[in-house]
């Protein structure tokens, strides 16, 4: 059997796909958000007048927690790791709740909102495109490489 029947290991042969780095660096940026959101977090908890300390201090942790999908996912796409593109499509759809929530908001969050609905979004189409799935070696369904 050749390799163009049973694409089991990435296509590592070319440059990296321009589709797989936009898609990691959209997990990335979200991740860096998560970052910053984590931090603001914990700075306002430990220094600042929250509202409630405690409830700042873990929305901290839990957002730097978090953080670390889309980061090793982005990671794992820029190294063609084929593990990566499922955290990768879990950050996208858990994105999506979160945009909605946001666009349901009459505030400055509404844009917001719109921005990662759309970075969510542009991040499914392009996890999901055949071009990214051939480089990271993953096979289509009914393709089970016999």
């Amino acid at each position: 059997m050749s390799s163009e029947q049973t694409p089991t290991a990435p296509d590592t042969t070319g440059p990296r796909p321009p589709r797989l780095t936009y898609a990691a660096a959209l997990a990335a940026l979200e991740g860096l958000a998560l970052v910053v959101g984590g931090i603001w977090l914990l700075v306002l908890g430990l220094v600042g007048e929250p509202d409630d300390r405690g409830q700042s201090v873990t929305g901290g942790v839990t957002l730097l927690a978090l953080a670390l999908l889309p980061l090793l996912a982005a990671r794992g796409l820029l190294g063609r790791r084929s593990w990566s593109r499922g955290p990768a499509v879990i950050t996208q759809i858990m994105a999506l709740p979160v945009a909605y929530n946001l666009l349901q908001a009459d505030s400055v969050a509404i844009p917001a909102g719109i921005v990662l609905a759309v970075v969510a979004v542009t991040a499914l189409v392009l996890l999901v495109n055949a071009e990214t799935t051939r480089a990271l070696g993953i096979r289509g369904p009914g393709n089970t490489g016999k």
